[in-house]
């Protein structure tokens, strides 16, 4: 699509973009994640707009906001309805809805991706965008499994461009892994730290390694719960139970691969896989492989480990 918006000079070295205050946020991906991250940073008094392919999905998503900020007003403004309800109206109103991701950028002080986890894809929405983009706006990635180096490779601003990590549901979970390539700037990895603490989160720092630091060890575990079903060593409860009481844990492993998604655990293992074919604890699963091919994905289609009403 052609824009007759004038050609943005690029070129500035990283030591000309300090530090930037995001006050513009672009999210391109309106599902869970994507709605969820426009969420809090609306929230918290940023011009949020949120982009998808089509304005069907994105009724959706304002209604899965809608949804989840009336969950907070009953908590939060239990006894003032009245309060609660303009603190809804105030941040839907801070939320704009587009199709079209390359006019949406031109205005931003960050792009959050959080579309699908296929790296091609990735590459190719921030190579249109980068043309398009200010200088100083600051690219960021939500996923939980590719290389940010990679994504990142296909744009001309690589000291501007990292990873955000949120967790799901996002509204709920404190914590941001924000990345760092070799190539990433100390200023953006400043500002994506300061822009987790304005949503209210906390965050971590890692650099660019396989799943970061929650999924490196939280999705190896997964596999290897799955394989010890496999083995017919204990039952997929037994094992739920055992790793909530023995461990602590607020959900067992298979709980959790159900309510993640059993697409999204296949791929993310799978991309581990690619990155270090020699490591054992990324080994595929017969099970996990079938009841993806079967589509029993967990939670959102009613069955994976288990039924779901």
């Amino acid at each position: 699509m052609a824009f007759a918006a004038p050609q943005i000079v690029r070129g500035f070295s990283s030591s000309a973009v300090r530090n930037v205050v995001i006050k513009n946020v672009t999210i391109i991906g309106g599902g869970q994640m994507g709605a969820g991250i426009a969420q809090v940073a609306a929230s918290t008094g940023h011009s949020v707009t949120l982009v998808d392919t089509s304005d069907d999905i994105l009724k959706k998503s304002i209604k899965m906001i809608e949804g989840s900020l009336k969950r907070v007003v009953k908590k939060k403004f239990s006894d003032k309805p009245e309060a609660g309800e303009e603190f809804i109206k105030k941040v839907v109103q801070k939320v704009s809805t587009s199709t079209d991701a390359e006019s949406a950028v031109q205005g931003s002080d960050l792009v959050v991706e959080a579309i699908v986890e296929n790296l091609k894809i990735k590459q190719d929405l921030f190579s249109r965008l980068d043309k398009l983009a200010p200088s100083h706006t600051i690219f960021a990635s939500n996923t939980s499994s590719l290389s940010i180096c990679d994504i990142a490779s296909s744009t001309n601003r690589q000291d501007r461009f990292g990873g955000l990590h949120f967790f799901n549901p996002v509204a709920m979970m404190k914590l941001v892994e924000v990345i760092g390539t070799p190539a990433t700037s100390q200023d953006t990895l400043d500002s994506l730290l300061d822009f987790s603490k304005v949503l209210g989160k906390t965050p971590v720092s890692c650099k660019d390694t396989s799943g970061f630091i929650v999924n490196r060890l939280l999705v190896p575990c997964m596999m290897e719960a799955i394989r010890l079903y496999e083995r017919g060593d204990a039952s997929k409860e037994d094992i739920d139970i055992g790793m909530k009481l023995g461990a602590g844990y607020p959900m067992g492993p298979f709980e959790l691969a159900d309510y993640v998604g059993l697409d999204i655990v296949k791929a993310v293992i799978e991309a581990f896989k690619t990155k270090d074919p020699k490591n054992p604890l990324f080994d595929s699963s017969d099970l996990l492989n079938k009841l993806v091919a079967e589509g029993k994905l967990g939670i959102k289609t009613g069955q994976g480990f288990y039924k779901h009403k």
